[in-house]
């Protein structure tokens, strides 16, 4: 783990699914850890669309089972900014990266990667908003957070 506080960003389109509960699972993780101190997360959308809008409901009943309330959570879009203030911008799919790339103009300092890369999978996380299927959403959620965490601590 890079400096003193490592930040993250988990990104997908809009920013009501699949991020925040990257966002949620991954500060789980880490509070678990005793590592809050350690670690700033945060989740964002590529677009719009959702803006000001709160985590899908699926989405935050699978996060209630896992004992985390995400009910203060707002969609967000990306912003400028974001490349700057963030050590890792972590998107869901290969759409998401493709979009997040074309955002920022590029990745010149490899901050942008899959979640799932993390966890040895070269495939996307299906977003349940079209599949309905929040549980494999949360298995490979689970699965990339984990490998992640174990990334990030490791370098220290």
């Amino acid at each position: 783990m890079k400096g003193d506080l490592t930040r993250i960003l988990f990104v997908c389109h809009g920013n009501i699914c699949r991020s925040p509960m990257a966002e949620f699972v991954m500060k789980k993780t880490v509070s678990d850890a005793g590592l809050d101190g350690s670690f700033h997360i945060e989740s964002a959308a590529t677009s719009s669309e959702e803006a000001g809008s709160r985590v899908h409901y699926k989405t935050a009943a699978v996060l209630e089972k896992m004992g985390i309330d995400c009910s203060r959570k707002r969609a967000r879009r990306i912003t400028d900014a974001d490349y700057g203030a963030f050590d890792y911008i972590i998107g869901m799919d290969s759409y998401n990266k493709r979009n997040i790339l074309r955002f920022f103009g590029g990745d010149p300092d490899k901050k942008i990667y899959n979640l799932l890369e993390f966890a040895g999978e070269a495939r996307d996380i299906d977003d349940p908003w079209y599949t309905g299927d929040f549980e494999a959403t949360r298995r490979d959620i689970v699965s990339g957070t984990k490998a992640l965490f174990e990334f990030l601590t490791a370098e220290k």
